[in-house]
């Protein structure tokens, strides 16, 4: 297709603004502290350091961000085990709309509630289950968020299944897990593996819960280590520009590898 120059150079001129950003976060992460303080601000450092990579070192930044992909991880798919189940059943069972109304506009509640709002009941459940301070009580935690988030994007996709399909299965005398593993989940995977990047990304920039739940350093999740450089003397501007290019590959490689796969089933579903 052809595309005027006009065209082109604003794609590139979208790109470049979109790539200003980027630049300048890597540019400081090996700027020496006293060229980040000067009153010039400049893209592009005089001389290079690696200085603040050392010190994230030192602070065990691969432990961090081990903790952020543990959680993200597991809260995206104990979101979508349970998501699932709940989306089906609330487009394939006979409920009253009156139920289903009630239990969608139930979901949108919990999922626009201010964190402070549910943290003292969650407090309570956490110490209960001795899971607090702990991975595991993040992920629990994290369901606010994340499963109402899936079950309202799940919905949508499960309608998209045509019925007929599981019709024809149940008389050739296929079960219900039967259907769902041949029929309903190879169809779904495209919107399955789109919901789980939005998943992710929810789960991984999440600070609220992981400071309130969290009290340990060595648990901490990269957005409660993030806040522990802005201080009331001083703002670690370096290791922050460090800690942001860093932070943002785990979560770009995840979703390179997924939207692959979503290509790919895309691909399936063509054929």
């Amino acid at each position: 297709m052809w595309r005027s120059p006009l065209h082109s150079l604003t794609v590139y001129a979208v790109t470049g603004l979109m790539l200003l950003p980027i630049v300048w976060m890597v540019g400081t992460s090996v700027k020496p502290p006293i060229e980040y303080v000067s009153a010039e601000v400049d893209l592009f450092p005089d001389s290079v350091t690696l200085e603040h990579y050392r010190e994230l070192i030192e602070d065990d930044i691969a432990g961090k961000v081990l903790n952020s992909l543990i959680v993200a991880l597991g809260s995206t798919l104990v979101a979508l085990l349970a998501g699932f189940p709940a989306a089906y059943a609330l487009v394939r069972l006979s409920f009253p709309k009156q139920l289903d109304l009630a239990f969608l506009l139930f979901v949108l509640l919990i999922k626009l509630a201010p964190p402070l709002v549910l943290a003292i009941p969650l407090y309570q459940v956490l110490r209960s289950l001795g899971l607090l301070d702990t991975l595991a009580g993040l992920i629990l935690v994290y369901q606010v968020y994340t499963l109402p988030f899936a079950i309202w994007m799940l919905l949508g996709f499960v309608r998209d299944v045509s019925i007929s399909y599981e019709e024809a299965a149940r008389i050739d005398g296929a079960g219900l897990l039967q259907r769902l593993a041949t029929i309903v989940l190879p169809i779904m995977t495209p919107g399955l593996v789109a919901t789980a990047i939005f998943l992710m990304i929810l789960s991984w920039n999440e600070f609220a819960y992981a400071l309130l739940f969290v009290q340990t350093p060595s648990k901490f999740t990269l957005p409660t280590y993030i806040a522990t450089l802005i201080t009331e003397d001083e703002t670690f501007w370096g290791r922050l520009a460090a800690i942001g290019f860093l932070a943002s590959l785990p979560i770009l490689a995840m979703v390179g590898v997924i939207q692959s796969a979503l290509l790919r089933s895309f691909g399936g579903g063509l054929k």
